[in-house]
């Protein structure tokens, strides 16, 4: 058949498993069996929506492979975790399979409006030439065709006629599997009439009971989770897994503690599991750590653990979100980065990117996009917004910077406030900028006495001044020992910063131990501007003491 009904093409998925020996691959062919539990079950509708390369479409493509007639004969699953459960075969290319990819839908329709002479009487917008292309598919089958030719209500645009008359026939319900189904919220924002006629057309694949009767199952991917109007989903009949409310299958989606353990194993891995976990972990889902497994793919391939998160639409959204005029967000997003979190309520998110009310609004996309992490509360509609690695931090920094209230941000002036006067030997504007951080919200009670927290200080007032010609480092290995923190210039015209710290002790203890165990020695080589910087904190008078040295 064509694309759509029964597809039996190359697809993403199968690629992986072509190249699994020679290649990152991992099995998630399991969930396989928890979709076929559900099969003409009540409860057969889904909608599973996460960021953006966290393997939504290989999922999809998986699926097809395995229910669509399409690939009937072929042995792709052979080895594979869902070959090794009973009643493996039951399902096992048995169904017509309608496969919709909203990307493939949109670009097809952009080409067809841009060439006159395409043009059919009343296919006029997205909606409309989604539901031509699919039936145009189904008439490519000649029983479907004969069905459905000779239902004179049946037009161009009447899927759901159309499905309902071929199930009466063959008395073979579908599997519908639709990817990227939030296309035209994302990407048509500013159309709500197109919006609400393509939530209008899903609401009529599945409202009657001829319509349910049609689907063994359906199975929608994407963003976003499915449009709210009145606080109520669009499709009631869905069971929803999203960022927001995950629900039972986080472990389906990104990588696993345990599975990227097991790519680190690989002689052919030279990044390390803590590595990868700092970069790209952090998306914590039902109480499993999830990492984003673009990112980690890309990261061993290539060696480097950088930000993969590429600039796409999505980074526009961040922009025009943060710059909305919703008061304290942009200092919200500030102490984000720089590790705070924000809790937020989700219970009025209308789950599009247009009926933005407020920051919880605000928060509540962030999530979906996955720029920001989310964890539950005892309140289920009550989260907690985090940043969830530093490749995410990475790019939000990169984006806040171009903003032009950047620079009027109380954090940034104080960051380069402290880079001031580290470099011009100034301990105590040092300390007392180091207190004002340690006494904040950033560092929780707990852990205030901490020599993690006294770490965390620094390096957060350290975090936007060193943003350019800085990288740094924590107990890296120099001369006789380890140096607690090091900030490593870009350039050679920047000062090579040595940082120590001292609890209950004293910040000449810490800069003669910088001399004693000579962290310097390693970098006299390449740098003939050494700054080393001896930081106590006293538990008893909760005072911060620092003293400055530039080595000759």
């Amino acid at each position: 058949m064509g694309n759509i009904l029964n597809p039996g093409n190359d697809n993403s998925f199968i690629r992986l498993v072509k190249f699994k020996d020679s290649e990152i691959f991992v099995d998630k062919t399991d969930f396989i069996k928890e979709m076929s539990a559900k099969i003409n079950a009540q409860n057969r509708f889904f909608a599973v929506t996460r960021p953006r390369r966290f393997g939504k479409t290989v999922t999809a493509h998986m699926l097809s492979a395995y229910y669509s007639k399409g690939y009937a004969g072929q042995k792709i699953f052979d080895g594979l975790k869902i070959s090794e459960h009973t009643g493996f075969a039951d399902h096992l290319n048995k169904y017509n399979v309608i496969y919709i990819d909203m990307n493939s839908i949109k670009d097809k329709f952009i080409s067809y409006k841009a060439d006159k002479s395409l043009y059919i009487e009343d296919i006029d917008d997205l909606v409309d030439f989604l539901q031509y292309m699919v039936i145009r598919d189904l008439k490519e089958n000649k029983e479907y065709a004969e069905q459905i030719s000779n239902d004179p209500l049946i037009g161009k645009k009447s899927l759901s006629s159309a499905l309902e008359v071929i199930f009466k026939y063959t008395g073979e319900p579908f599997i519908l599997i639709m990817d990227e189904w939030d296309l035209i919220c994302r990407e048509y924002q500013n159309e709500p009439a197109l919006q609400e006629k393509f939530i209008e057309f899903l609401r009529g694949l599945f409202k009657s009971d001829d319509g349910l009767s049609c689907f063994a199952l359906a199975y929608l991917t994407g963003i976003l989770p499915i449009k709210k109007y009145n606080s109520q989903s669009a499709l009631n009949g869905f069971d929803e897994y999203n960022m927001l409310a995950p629900g039972e299958y986080a472990a389906y989606f990104g990588f696993t503690e345990n599975e990227v353990a097991d790519i680190v194993k690989s002689p052919k891995c030279k990044v390390s599991h803590q590595e990868l976990k700092e970069w790209y972990e952090g998306y914590k889902i039902k109480g499993i750590d999830i990492y984003n497994p673009n990112s980690v793919c890309k990261a061993v391939s290539r060696n480097e653990c950088i930000s993969y998160w590429s600039g796409t639409s999505s980074n526009d959204e961040f922009v025009r979100l943060i710059n909305s005029d919703f008061e304290g967000l942009k200092e919200d997003i500030i102490n984000l980065i720089e590790g705070e979190e924000v809790t937020f309520s989700c219970a009025n998110f209308q789950n599009d990117m247009v009926t933005i009310k407020d920051k919880n609004d605000v928060f509540s996309l962030l999530v979906c996009l996955g720029y920001l992490g989310c964890s539950e509360t005892k309140n289920k509609y009550r989260k907690v917004a985090y940043v969830p690695n530093a490749e995410i931090k990475a790019v939000l920094m990169d984006i806040v910077r171009e903003q032009n209230w950047y620079e009027r941000m109380e954090t940034i002036k104080r960051s380069e406030n402290l880079l001031r006067a580290i470099k011009e030997l100034d301990g105590a504007t040092v300390a007392a900028i180091i207190q004002e951080i340690h006494n904040s919200s950033a560092v929780a009670l707990l852990d205030y006495n901490d020599e993690e927290s006294l770490t965390y200080c620094v390096m957060t007032g350290l975090l936007w001044a060193t943003l350019d010609d800085y990288s740094y480092h924590r107990e890296d290995q120099a001369g006789k020992g380890r140096v607690d923190l090091v900030y490593e210039p870009i350039t050679r015209r920047q000062p090579l910063i040595l940082i120590e710290f001292k609890y209950d002790g004293s910040a000449e203890e810490a800069i003669a131990q910088i001399k004693i165990q000579e962290y310097f020695k390693r970098y006299t080589g390449q740098y003939r501007n050494i700054i080393i910087v001896g930081i106590n904190y006293s538990t008893k008078t909760k005072d911060h003491q620092c003293l400055i040295e530039k080595l000759d």
